[in-house]
């Protein structure tokens, strides 16, 4: 790089290792997201539920964020980030490791319990690790940054998808089909379902007991390391000013809600492809490769986009982003075969950029003293993970609406938020037009 001016780098060579081991962190909660996906699916026939009923692992997932982000964020401000992060890697430990009695006990409860800790762990890592790597360099690259970090996390949530489908849900006996592609499960005795439920409940547990040993590994390497001190503690505002500030400021009010949508329709849009493909006879080992299909994209994607951030305003790309899942979404509405899950799959491309942009445009214009509570609620905002997937697991236990196949109907949840999101962008590149 010979240039005359120098360019602010994304990351100073001083900050280089905790930017590193703070990004692996991404790819470890991406990794729990991911292998928990399929779990839906497997759980409905394993434990014989509704669609509606399991989706509920979704609902213990997202519920652990929404009740962990403000306690996180205001131990934060009591201690600072290191020990908020290795106090998250230990709850996630915990949480995977509880897994082992949940399958001894063969209780859905109890791996709804096990997921709420873990994911206790993960709201405290989603706390810190974002306002952490918006600090560790200069506030005009802040986005870009955190972009690049965010796209690790893809990384970790291909591996968590690729260990579903070559190591899970081919070993799972439960998912065994006849000759018309049709489960045939629960029409066994029950002393057969017994046998089957004790070996596939392992299957499940395993990948978590081996996640939470690497976890226990990252949490060693990090209590090692020194971190910078990237906090000033001296001019901590009191709360109800911050939440006033916040409130106040509607880009970050509206950012909130923008991200609430956003997560929703994520989930949605990945814990039911297994569910379209299967309505179209693809049984769930060959309908997870969609599902990573879509995570390549959308990794991919969030590589481009990053490198689009340099010479396009990441609001005006938000939009666009933001039309064209919505155009890719109503394919998958309205296309019922091959097409329409080809459509599905391509929403993830343009899905890439919307979390972490709309995180960073949230934050852009708040003080730094209110950020950690400003990060806590954009965290909590993943509890839109929790509402709508439920929601749509009702719609396709219909079977059909107006005559067409219920698990297409259902996308209108999704397409509902992309609307949302697209709107978002455009009132965020008004407001930052007028304040030139």
């Amino acid at each position: 790089m010979t240039h005359h001016h120098k360019k602010t780098p994304l990351v100073s060579k001083a900050l280089l290792l905790p930017f590193v081991l703070i990004t692996s962190l991404f790819a470890l909660w991406g990794f729990a997201n991911d292998i928990t996906n399929p779990m839906v699916a497997a759980f409905q026939t394993l434990m014989e539920l509704t669609a509606a009923k399991a989706s509920l692992v979704q609902f213990a997932f997202y519920g652990g964020y929404a009740t962990m982000a403000i306690p996180a964020a205001l131990f934060i401000r009591r201690f600072d980030y290191k020990s908020s992060i290795l106090l998250g890697l230990a709850l996630y430990a915990i949480g995977a490791f509880l897994f082992i009695p949940a399958a001894t006990f063969q209780s859905f409860g109890f791996f709804c319990v096990s997921l709420y800790i873990l994911t206790f762990g993960l709201a405290f890592l989603e706390t810190t690790a974002n306002p952490f790597i918006l600090s560790l360099g200069s506030k005009e690259t802040s986005t870009r940054r955190l972009n690049l970090a965010q796209a690790f996390n893809p990384l970790g949530s291909l591996s968590g998808m690729a260990v579903a489908s070559l190591i899970v849900l081919p070993n799972l006996l439960s998912d065994k089909r006849d000759a018309a592609g049709q489960v045939v499960f629960h029409t066994l005795s029950e002393t057969e379902k017994a046998s089957i439920r004790l070996h596939d409940l392992a299957v499940i547990r395993d990948p978590y007991v081996a996640i939470g040993i690497v976890v226990l590994i990252v949490f060693f390497i990090i209590a090692l390391t020194k971190m910078p001190k990237t906090m000033d503690k001296s001019e901590q505002p009191r709360i109800g000013e911050t939440l006033s500030r916040l409130w106040n400021n509607h880009i970050y009010r509206e950012g909130v809600i923008a991200q609430l949508f956003y997560v929703a329709a994520q989930i949605m849009v990945w814990t039911f492809i297994i569910h379209y493909a299967d309505n179209l006879g693809i049984n769930k080992a060959t309908a997870q490769n969609y599902n990573i299909v879509a995570m390549t994209l959308f990794l991919c994607s969030r590589f481009i986009s990053t490198a689009l951030m340099k010479y396009v305003n990441s609001r005006i790309l938000l939009c666009v982003f933001g039309v064209g899942a919505s155009m890719a979404t109503i394919g998958a509405i309205v296309i019922v075969g091959k097409a329409g899950l080809i459509c599905l799959v391509c929403i993830s491309a343009f899905m890439s950029l919307m979390f972490p942009t709309i995180y960073g445009i949230a934050l852009e214009d708040v003080d730094s003293s209110d950020t950690t509570l400003g990060a806590a609620f954009l965290v909590m905002a993943i509890v839109g993970g929790a509402l709508m997937p439920p929601l749509q697991g009702l719609l396709i236990d219909q079977g059909s609406i107006a005559g067409h196949p219920a698990v297409n109907a259902s996308f209108a949840l999704p397409l509902l938020c992309f609307v949302i999101i697209t709107a978002y962008g455009l009132r965020a590149a008004r407001h930052k037009a007028h304040h030139k």
